[in-house]
């Protein structure tokens, strides 16, 4: 097939012979008679390049998308999402007043206007932003930053890094469910953004900058919400002091990070009963107080009240936004989190517990403020009627552990998706259940986490410097979301106009407002997240920078088909028993350094199979659509490229080895490819009438197939090789400062301290050997 490996990223190929459509259709791999597939002998069969066939034998619709589950299972599911997705947003009533009110309380009626601030800021974004609109761009079930990126990528051509294929867009998960009606608005939109080499790398930037927040979320929720909840033994004793609020809090932390190594599989159905207790007794005590002290309270739900609040308190009323936002983290995990429940069992479980528990815990917290302005410091754990005060204590720190606990576990989730789309440095990822895929824990990430967990408890202190810092993490991300979405809802969904420009000014206006408060108190601890991101996005730009180099040093370097030829067919080159696997990142040829090999061991296996790991912008590969097989030709050099594609949460380290399934692959690949090139002479034969030569074709068939297996088999069996290029990457001479430091000293630093290739996917060390090339870039 020569010029296969010249094809074009995302070229389209139209299959206009029905009978060829006929053919790759077809699941079987026995032979078909002539008779029956190709009834009119007038139409011709056009040859088909080996990956085109392998990706279009499947059935284009594998159940991935939105699953239709009965009633009892989403109810079912909808009680385990609380346990996962709630206890960030529900351990906010612990700190919010106390944030909001940080000078202490100047008029009575302004706790009617920040229960208005939290009951319109509440119903606004978390109910209706995320729960009926976000919710609804997920990527094939799954949710969050790096979902709304692969949308957009799956729909124009954004990716920096040239590795799309034609067969990426037959994989049944790929493909988008689009309105029939194409709009001028959306092509535009598309075509502008494919033009745009700028908007290309601003979308990866504001996609790796939601990614770096939420990861600087999974550093400060843990922080704020044990130390609220510890901080309420000092209500009951005067020896608990601030120091020793601040080293028990450290301790929980450290308990939590040590854990995440044992998943959180055994304990995760225990989540839901207790935040559901958590959610009763707020929801409780909050009717008990609003009955008890101040039913008047309800008057808030007039937006007037908001008005009067910032006319009597103008400056400090907008900087007090800071701390009312803080009544919406982890609405983020709302989204995030989709992929282990369903859209519908989290809308259930958010408008029938959680929503309602908020605002009666709320409500209840402002009526008790009304009578004791003088204790909004502590007004959690003060308005906590006296027998209920140890048993709430307890729930409350089981609650901030359990918040904690998820966003950690958010943190590592996005972490893998940031690495299978070449954004993050190579870490082991760890599956620690068997049940829930989403479920990774990350050595390396968790003990930096645990780390600057500490740190910030030990430095900042009090949870209202941290909740300053907080706040930013969360409006910065809840800003990017819009700004992805409004793209999405032009582009994709071909949304009316005016609702889009209804989205941005009322949801828009109310997310900028707040982001220019969090960012007043940047002195005052906001700096955090700021810091926490900057340093994440450096190292998360420098990986994706010198990896889209290299890629592209690969892509222009790459072997010819006329050159394979050549170097295959020197006489000195000997060819010795065993099936060698070389693992590359190019998914469009060979790459340069095979060239390098050859020219140093003078040896060939007998069978040599090119491996491409490729990450596809979709959450997951169904397992048949895994594999792409392409033969070399000419086919006695017994050499394949084979690109094996992953989704973004897929697991890459199965249970079943990636060599043992790849070589079975490999035999199924044989015997199509044989099959269709002796269907082709099968139907010469017929169209000559000559029955016998049809039969003789068959026979032909049969025997090639089991001898090219036999051969396969038979290096198998000889010893399976893992042949690793390992690209040392330098600057070229003459680059400048920025370009050295980026390359020779940021990436390459980076590259040695994390872990390798075989590391990462479990290739045994026995059988390796590494192939060692340096690229000056």
């Amino acid at each position: 097939m020569a010029g296969e490996y010249e094809q074009e990223p995302f070229e389209e190929t139209h299959h206009n012979d029905d009978k060829a459509e006929e053919l790759e259709s077809s699941d079987t791999h026995e032979p078909v008679s002539d008779a029956e597939k190709h009834p009119s002998p007038q139409k011709k069969l056009r040859r088909y390049d080996s990956m085109d066939l392998e990706s279009a034998k499947v059935p284009t619709h594998h159940g991935h998308g939105p699953k239709d589950l009965g009633w009892s299972v989403i109810l079912q599911l909808a009680f385990q999402s609380i346990g996962v997705v709630y206890g960030d947003i529900g351990t906010s009533p612990l700190y919010v007043y106390a944030s909001t009110f940080s000078g202490g309380i100047k008029n009575n009626d302004d706790v009617l206007g920040v229960l208005s601030l939290i009951f319109y800021t509440i119903t606004l974004i978390p109910l209706i932003k995320y729960v009926f609109i976000v919710l609804r761009a997920n990527d094939n079930g799954e949710g969050g930053t790096f979902a709304l990126y692969s949308l957009i990528c799956r729909y124009a051509r954004v990716s920096l890094i040239p590795s799309q294929q034609a067969e990426d867009r037959n994989v049944s998960n790929f493909q988008l469910e689009l309105p029939s009606k194409r709009l001028q608005r959306a092509s535009k939109l598309k075509s502008k953004l494919e033009q745009s080499r700028f908007a290309k790398f601003f979308l990866l930037i504001i996609t790796m900058l939601g990614t770096s927040m939420v990861i600087g979320d999974g550093v400060l929720t843990p922080c704020i919400s044990v130390l609220s909840a510890v901080g309420g033994i000092k209500n009951a004793t005067s020896a608990m002091t601030e120091g020793r609020i601040v080293w028990v809090s450290t301790a929980i932390l450290v308990c939590l990070f040590m854990v995440q190594r044992f998943g959180t599989d055994k304990v995760g159905y225990s989540f839901a009963p207790i935040i559901c207790v958590w959610f009763t007794l707020n929801a409780g005590i909050g009717v008990y107080n609003f009955f008890k002290f101040d039913p008047s309270v309800i008057k808030a739900i007039n937006p007037k009240y908001i008005v009067d609040y910032f006319h009597r308190n103008k400056k400090q009323a907008w900087v007090s936004l800071g701390g009312v936002v803080l009544a919406i983290t982890g609405t983020e995990a709302l989204f995030a989190d989709v992929g282990h429940f369903t859209v519908r069992s989290i809308q259930i479980s958010m408008c029938s517990v959680t929503y309602p528990a908020l605002i009666m815990a709320y409500t209840g917290q402002a009526s008790f403020l009304r009578k004791h302005e003088d204790l909004v410091s502590d007004t959690f754990f003060k308005s906590i009627p006296g027998p209920l005060y140890w048993p709430m204590f307890v729930v409350a720190v089981a609650a901030a552990i359990i918040a904690s606990q998820a966003m950690i576990s958010g943190a590592f989730s996005i972490i893998q998706q940031s690495l299978s789309l070449g954004c993050f440095p190579r870490v082991k990822i760890v599956h620690t259940s068997a049940k829930y895929e989403g479920q990774v824990y990350i050595p390396e990430v968790n003990y930096l986490l645990m780390l600057a967990c500490v740190g910030v408890t030990l430095g900042f202190r009090t949870t209202e410097k941290i909740g300053n810092a907080y706040g930013i993490a969360v409006v910065f991300v809840m800003t990017l979301t819009s700004s992805l979405l409004v793209l999405i809802m032009i582009m994709i969904w071909k949304t009316d106009i005016l609702v889009v420009m209804a989205y941005v000014l009322i949801i828009g206006t109310v997310e900028l407002t707040y982001l220019s408060s969090v960012l007043y108190k940047f002195d005052q601890g906001g700096y955090l997240p700021l810091a926490f991101a900057a340093v994440l996005m450096f190292v998360m730009y420098v990986w994706n920078n010198v990896y889209r180099k290299k890629y592209n040093f690969e892509l222009d370097n790459k072997i010819s088909l006329e050159r394979l030829k050549e170097i295959t067919s020197n006489t000195n080159l000997c060819r010795i028993p065993g099936l060698a696997l070389f693992y590359s990142e190019l998914v469009q040829g060979i790459p340069p350094i095979f060239e390098h090999y050859v020219a140093n061991i003078q040896a060939l296996h007998s069978v040599l199979v090119f491996v491409s790991i490729k990450s596809l912008p979709i959450s997951k590969v169904p397992a048949e659509e895994r594999f792409l097989f392409r033969r070399v030709e000419p086919n006695e050099l017994s050499v394949f490229r084979c690109v094996v594609r992953y989704g973004y949460t897929d697991v890459h380290n199965e249970e079943d080895s990636l060599e043992r399934i790849l070589v079975e692959k490999l035999k199924e690949f044989i015997k199509e490819n044989i099959w269709l090139s002796h269907v082709l002479n099968g139907k010469k034969a017929t169209e000559g009438e000559n029955e016998t030569n049809g039969g003789e074709v068959e026979r032909e068939w049969r025997e090639t197939v089991e001898r090219e297996i036999r051969a396969v088999d038979r290096a198998s069996d000889a010893g399976v090789v893992h042949l690793i290029g390992e690209n040392e990457v330098i600057a070229s001479k003459g680059s400048g400062v920025g370009k050295r430091v980026l390359i020779d000293y940021a990436y390459n630093f980076m590259k040695k301290n994390l872990r390798q290739s075989e590391k990462v996917f479990d290739i045994p060390h026995r059988r390796m050997l590494k192939v060692g090339m340096t690229y000056e870039l």
